[in-house]
């Protein structure tokens, strides 16, 4: 993606099903459980760059004994900086010492069985360490301690906070997370209560229903009713001071969300390869959490998934298999490889089937996958020529004439290099913009002046910024007849209320190619017709409202969109002409079949508060307010 944007965040969770010495006896380590969530992390290191947090409990604690071990970072070197802390306790003992998991549980922090850890893509807010996860409900009540950690965002914050202080609760902020937190905890504490109600006449000692609380917390009920209003995108993952623990996914699936089992380790993450290459385990062993559906882990180590709302349609991200997950996922490769394969025949037409006088190449580094499938895409259709060039030859065809056609093939280069970010200390914007200009370098002397026509695949296209001011400008300067920048993504168009930094209209090039269309058009009106009957709509129960700038788009073709959109990123001091070609929403369907999420490119919104966002932000844009709208 040329034009970065933050994302999903990320979650590994642990939970050894066997006691600390049998880890140490059969792979010569008490830290076994502590490697693989440290592993698990570093393999999903892209689903964050704002911080890393874990936490660990202790199963079957001594009172007075600390069993809850936090330990979080937002260094620059985030992951770097955690595991450095964590490890500097653990290393600082004696051989006899870190060879003894009995002694290792008892007196070192994070020797628990139960962990998780977070990796933090902060979509809003500031990046202070109290943002990072997992956040921790504190009590003195073993089992009304709460650990949580989210990838994640809800449209209704506003409605479930009013809800917590009609409740009597006085959170300390107006947040997703800290809603989240004491949401959940609320029908914690409200479990909890009900259980020691409920034994407490039969005479029981505290310690006694304690332990009974522990075997008959029910994590199924708790979830149901904590979650029933939530609206939105998330996976969470929390753990329970004595030692049980969730994954839960939304009704839709919008998040990803994967889990594993043997009779020695049960684990959950946001992405499935990082399960495969830690624990070397096949495809098929790693399991999708269904949406709308918990992995509840008991105390004792029994695990099971159990419905906690109803089955809703399936609309995970598209988004993810476009550009956020790693691609050592096979299906997530696959699909990617067909997203790019879907534009080999609009790129040829474009240039006329003049294969020998176009260059292609793709801007790194999420874009590789689809570009395989391009080339491969390419290939196909050249050989369809070629047949149809040895067909008409007929019988004047010579071998000399054979060997031409057969030796057709695409031009493939790798023209576009990525240099290495680099922070310019510049607070003059101008002269900031230049710097920024040079993120992106070419490789010369490959490209014939004024003759070749480049082809630039790209996996999405959001503001459009990157392309005009860094991109295009460079590879002008090979000198190209004319550039083509393809996406594999369909056009940007609406904000993003699930996890997604793409909340505000006026940012979306798209958006901004509509704005001048209707400009263009006398049509400028419509834009206060729109904006009075989203007003209207702010009245409405949520489920009546529907998404009213889909209507603005509707009143012009695709590529009438995809042209003023290249005319817009289009440098004024360039050469080369510029044409923009997008994926189209049929070929994103059919290239990503079960994962339809893609209200970004259609405004087709999983859940009710969607469309309310999407209006929210086309009214901030209206009334000229920089900010989120949800």
């Amino acid at each position: 993606m040329s034009d970065q944007i933050k994302h999903e965040c990320g979650i590994a969770l642990v939970r050894l099903r066997k006691p600390l010495d049998y880890y140490h006896q059969k792979y010569g380590t008490a830290f076994y459980g502590l490697q693989k969530l440290q592993l698990l992390m570093l393999k999903m290191r892209n689903r964050g760059q704002d911080g890393a947090g874990l936490a660990a409990i202790k199963l079957n604690p001594t009172p007075g004994g600390r069993y809850i071990s936090r330990k979080r970072s937002n260094a620059t070197n985030y992951l770097d900086d955690l595991f450095q802390m964590v490890w500097a306790r653990l290393n600082n003992i004696t051989p006899e010492q870190r060879n003894d998991p009995e002694w290792l549980k008892a007196n070192m922090p994070y020797m628990g069985e139960v962990l998780m850890g977070h990796l933090r893509y902060g979509t809003h807010g500031d990046n202070s360490i109290e943002r990072v996860h997992p956040f921790h409900r504190q009590s003195n009540w073993i089992n009304r301690n709460l650990l949580l950690a989210g990838n994640f965002n809800l449209t209704n914050v506003d409605e479930l906070f009013t809800e917590l202080v009609d409740l009597g609760q006085y959170p300390k902020e107006k947040s997703d997370t800290v809603t989240v937190l004491e949401k959940i905890g609320h029908f914690l504490d409200d479990e909890v209560q009900r259980l020691h109600t409920w034994f407490k006449p039969d005479g029981y000692t505290n310690q006694d229903i304690n332990h009974l609380i522990f075997d008959n917390l029910d994590i199924q009920r708790l979830l149901k009713r904590a979650t029933k209003k939530f609206d939105g995108g998330y996976v969470l993952g929390g753990l329970i001071g004595h030692g049980d623990a969730f994954l839960l996914r939304d009704a839709n699936g919008i998040r990803p969300a994967f889990w594993y089992m043997d009779d020695e380790v049960i684990v959950g993450t946001s992405e499935r390869p990082a399960i495969q290459s830690v624990f070397n385990v096949r495809y098929g062993e790693v399991r999708e959490l269904k949406p709308g559906h918990a992995l509840v882990i008991k105390y004792n180590g029994k695990a099971e998934e159990v419905a906690i709302s109803e089955p809703s349609e399936r609309r995970a991200c598209s988004f993810e298999r476009i550009y956020f997950s790693r691609g050592n996922d096979r299906e997530i490769y696959q699909e990617r490889k067909k997203l790019g394969e879907q534009l080999a025949r609009p790129v040829l037409e474009a240039v006329d089937f003049d294969i020998r006088n176009t260059v292609f190449s793709y801007i790194p580094n999420t874009a590789e996958a689809a570009f395989y499938g391009l080339v491969e895409g390419l290939d196909k259709e050249l050989n369809q020529w070629k047949q149809e060039q040895i067909q008409k030859a007929g019988k004047k065809l010579t071998p000399e004439k054979l060997a031409e056609i057969l030796n057709v093939r695409p031009r493939v280069e790798k023209l576009v290099h990525k240099d290495e970010k680099q922070r310019t200390f510049i607070a003059d914007t101008k002269a900031r913009n230049n710097m920024v200009g040079y993120v992106y370098d070419v490789t010369y002397g490959l490209v014939q002046d004024y003759k070749d026509t480049l082809v630039l695949l790209d996996d999405s296209i959001v503001r459009g910024t990157t392309l005009r001011d860094s991109i295009v400008s460079i590879t002008a300067r090979l000198k190209p007849k004319r550039i083509i920048i393809l996406s594999s993504a369909p056009q940007i168009r609406f904000p993003d209320c699930y996890g997604i930094d793409m909340s505000k209209m006026k940012d979306f090039a798209a958006f901004t190619a509509l704005l001048e269309l209707l400009r263009e058009n006398g049509q400028e009106k419509l834009l206060q017709d729109a904006y009075k009957r989203c007003k209207a709509s702010e009245k409405l129960p949520v489920e009546m409202v529907k998404n009213e700038i889909v209507a603005l788009y509707d009143r012009f073709e695709y590529c009438q969109i995809s042209k003023k959109i290249s005319e817009i990123v289009r440098p004024k001091d360039i050469k080369p002409e510029l044409q923009l070609i997008f994926q189209t929403l049929d070929g994103l369907h059919s290239a990503c079949p079960d994962n339809s999420g893609d209200w970004y490119f259609s405004g087709r919104y999983p859940t009710a508060g969607g469309n309310r966002v999407a209006n929210r932000a086309f009214m901030n844009f209206m009334e000229n307010r920089d900010e989120r709208a949800y």
